[in-house]
């Protein structure tokens, strides 16, 4: 499949150039965007730009003949590794050196496919999700099923929707679910008034519990209005990562998360979607596979508070996994 980029019936196509450079977001075309949780940046323009296209791309995509993973899944963590470092959490909030983070680990098996976009009919039919989206460019092939929204923008209106809370059902949030969302709601606020104007930022939506394939999740959202002459290089180095996968306070969680965790993250965690002058939409890189060196990977954790329970954690970080896995380890 060549290389291009989808979201939602929006179908980019006909690669014209890459860039790193997020000055480039400012020139009013239509880029296709991939931050990773370090900090990479990949900006891709297209010459061909359909919208209300999602029946040519399908149609296209399910030509593709997926080849599923015939090994096994390594994780960069074991059950009994995932659970010391959660312990060792813990034992950051008591110091005081943290509030929350968020944990993973990173899942892997051998695979002989070249794209990804084969998994996108799949991932729409059995795990459909707001921020579905196909990425392929030189280099880089990403499937991601993400239900979190980084950020929008609407003019100069930006919002953002932490998902922070998972339960199998509506009614199974614990307290610790709600005081986490609590806690990256007030760390997106933060992170908003680097750039938004002074009594701008709100919160229209706080603790609402969405539903989603296999599990339910409590989502918030906050809105400012940016201060003017703020460029795409503010506005990513104030919100990135996002608050909902690292923690808080969130310079001294992405120093623990960088010692806990023996795996880069890469686009897990990161944001994946698109700018077109000042309108944007980008989601948070989860329940996301990307091929890497001849392996198909994906990344799943959990946020950890002093009241985590190590082995529920555990069990997190498999149910956000199980569903998303077992779409993709069938031919």
């Amino acid at each position: 499949m060549e290389f291009g980029f989808y979201r939602q019936g929006l179908w980019a196509r006909d690669l014209v150039e890459v860039s790193s450079d997020p000055a480039v977001l400012h020139d009013g075309n239509f880029w296709a965007v991939v931050l990773t949780y370090e900090g990479e940046c990949t900006f891709a323009r297209f010459a061909d730009v359909r919208r209300e296209a999602e029946h040519e791309f399908f149609e296209a995509a399910s030509r593709i003949v997926w080849n599923a993973p015939q090994s096994q899944w390594r994780s960069s963590l074991n059950e009994n590794e995932y659970q010391e470092a959660v312990a060792n959490v813990r034992s950051a909030i008591a110091r005081g050196d943290v509030y929350q983070i968020n944990l993973c680990r990173i899942l892997e098996a051998p695979t002989t496919a070249s794209n990804l976009a084969a998994l996108i009919p799949r991932l729409n039919a059995r795990n459909p999700a707001p921020y579905l989206t196909s990425i392929e460019l030189p280099g880089l092939s990403i499937a991601s099923a993400s239900p979190e929204l980084l950020l929008r923008r609407t003019s100069r209106t930006i919002t953002s929707s932490p998902i922070k809370g998972t339960a199998r059902e509506r009614t199974g949030f614990l307290e610790k679910d709600h005081a986490e969302n609590i806690m990256i709601v007030d760390l997106v606020r933060h992170d908003f008034g680097a750039i938004c104007s002074t009594g701008s930022i709100h919160i229209p939506r706080l603790l609402q519990v969405e539903e989603h394939p296999g599990l339910y999740h409590l989502v918030s959202d906050v809105q400012g209005e940016l201060k003017p002459e703020v460029q795409w290089r503010e506005i990513f180095d104030a919100v990135l990562p996002a608050g909902s996968i690292s923690g808080a306070p969130k310079s001294s969680a992405l120093d623990l998360i960088s010692r806990l965790e023996p795996t880069r993250r890469g686009p897990y965690c990161g944001a994946l979607g698109w700018v077109q002058g000042d309108q944007a939409e980008l989601a948070v890189g989860i329940r996301t596979f990307w091929l890497d060196s001849g392996s198909i990977k994906f990344g799943t954790g959990a946020g950890i508070t002093w009241g985590s329970d190590p082995k529920l954690e555990w069990a997190e970080t498999e149910l956000k996994a199980a569903r998303l896995l077992s779409i993709i380890n069938s031919d």
